[in-house]
């Protein structure tokens, strides 16, 4: 049986960051055009942004919008008011465990004017979850996402709409792997690392060949739960820098753990850092292109201001 990887995990984390500018691009949805659909969002109990979605005509239901999931995810609550088709049982991976779960048949997911037919998808406890399910890969492949902070709206479009024109100041490519997009040239500390964008994650965490790698002191011990409800104790410790391309991150907090989701997607043994909400939170957008394998940032220049950062020397167009 072929698992299903869910990465969602919930620490309680703070954290102080600054950004490094870059150089604009002319990409993304654009969110004055007739094509693209604007959708409203709401927040769950951890401050991820969430959307209203129809199951087989019923809802609306509030749907975690999560680029860190393989699956798209319903909870007990929907599957017990539709009697939804039973597909068997999967394997399903988080970042502190394995278990096997209920798999289920959507046969109309709807998510504003767009229709995924025939959507294979586990079932989850809410308290797990913290929404009434989760949008993920499965459903965003043939879209681009933009997540923008400031006005606390999402924009999805085609893949076969004319681009944005836009401008990004920061657009990183990406390679492509089990329906993630993975950043291969980030530097942590100076060390190569791979990053995952992961909108359902709160913190952000590395694995402990990042750790190792970077020689990171030991802070205190943080406790992570997953989707399956199973409890992780990760190490957290500030790294000093994060570089993408022309940004960077500064003091940055990480919970290190090797965990099920990383080893999944074969980078158990490599350094690999999970980017999560808290951080993303500091860009006004984030926009994630999954037809052009591109994942790009508007940086607040108020912020960079006020964080009296330099630019960086090896800002370059990526």
């Amino acid at each position: 049986m072929h698992p299903i990887w869910l990465a969602t995990a919930l620490p309680a984390l703070l954290s102080a960051v600054a950004l490094q500018n870059g150089v604009p691009q002319q990409v993304g949805p654009d969110l004055a055009d007739r094509n693209t659909e604007i959708l409203e969002l709401g927040l769950d109990r951890h401050d991820r942004f969430t959307l209203p979605v129809t199951i087989d005509g019923f809802g609306p239901f509030h749907f975690m919008i999560d680029t860190g999931s393989q699956a798209t995810a319903i909870t007990e609550g929907i599957h017990s008011q539709l009697a939804l088709p039973s597909l068997g049982t999967a394997t399903l991976v988080g970042m502190a465990s394995r278990r096997e779960v209920q798999l289920v048949e959507l046969d109309r997911l709807v998510l504003g004017s767009r229709t995924i037919n025939n959507v294979a998808a586990p079932v989850l406890q809410r308290g797990n979850v913290g929404a009434d399910g989760i949008i993920g890969l499965d459903s965003l492949q043939d879209m681009r996402v933009l997540i923008d902070f400031r006005s606390e709206t999402i924009a999805v479009a085609d893949v076969d709409e004319d681009r944005s024109e836009r401008g990004f100041e920061i657009v990183v490519r990406a390679r492509h792997k089990l329906g993630q997009l993975l950043i291969t040239d980030a530097l942590v500390e100076g060390v190569r690392a791979t990053v995952i964008v992961d909108t359902g994650a709160q913190a952000t965490m590395g694995n402990l060949a990042l750790r190792d790698k970077i020689r990171a002191r030991r802070a205190i011990d943080v406790e992570t739960t997953d989707v399956n409800g199973v409890s992780l104790i990760g190490q957290l410790s500030y790294a000093r820098s994060l570089k993408i391309g022309g940004l960077e991150l500064r003091d940055i907090p990480i919970t290190y753990a090797d965990t099920p989701a990383f080893e999944a997607l074969g980078l158990k043994d490599q350094p690999v850092l999970s980017l999560g909400m808290l951080h993303l939170r500091v860009f006004d957008r984030v926009a994630i292109d999954f037809s052009k394998r591109r994942i790009l940032f508007d940086l607040p220049r108020e912020a960079v201001r006020s964080q009296g950062v330099r630019r960086s020397t090896n800002a370059s167009r990526i």
